[in-house]
């Protein structure tokens, strides 16, 4: 895991928890997009690499690996007030970036490489919504 807390060890020990806290092992996490077309977010997210499927019309699932993202409709969905975002870890960031550079719909921000040693991308689907990923260098 990029980022300081690796364990529920480590959230244990982590300053401004109560000691009276029991760390629950979490398994995963899984954001909700939103989007005004459900069907056209799985196509644009399946050409992305992603396996896709839809529960109905209004609410849909993208897999990547250990990656899960949920959609779902919004008909007020405004790219620019209603946009979801998260975050991934990946083995690769550029070869990510170059993959779904060629994907048409959205847009593709390159890696760069940060001063706190991991190269971060991004890629912005047509809705708005934010795939911020990187790898350590």
């Amino acid at each position: 895991m990029i980022g300081a807390l690796d364990t529920a060890e480590s959230l244990q020990h982590a300053p401004g928890v109560p000691a009276s806290v029991t760390p629950i092992a979490l398994r995963s996490v899984a954001p909700v997009f939103s989007t005004s077309d459900v069907a056209l977010w799985l196509a644009h997210y399946h050409a992305l690499g992603f396996a896709v499927q839809a529960h109905d019309d209004d609410y849909g699932f993208a897999k990547m690996g250990d990656v899960v993202i949920h959609v779902s409709r919004n008909p007020h969905h405004d790219p620019g007030t209603t946009p979801g975002c998260a975050y991934l870890e990946v083995e690769d960031a550029t070869a990510l970036w170059q993959q779904w550079s060629t994907v048409a719909g959205g847009r593709n921000v390159e890696p760069v490489d940060t001063d706190y040693g991991i190269s971060e991308g991004a890629h912005i689907d047509a809705e708005g919504n934010l795939l911020r990923y990187g790898s350590r260098r």
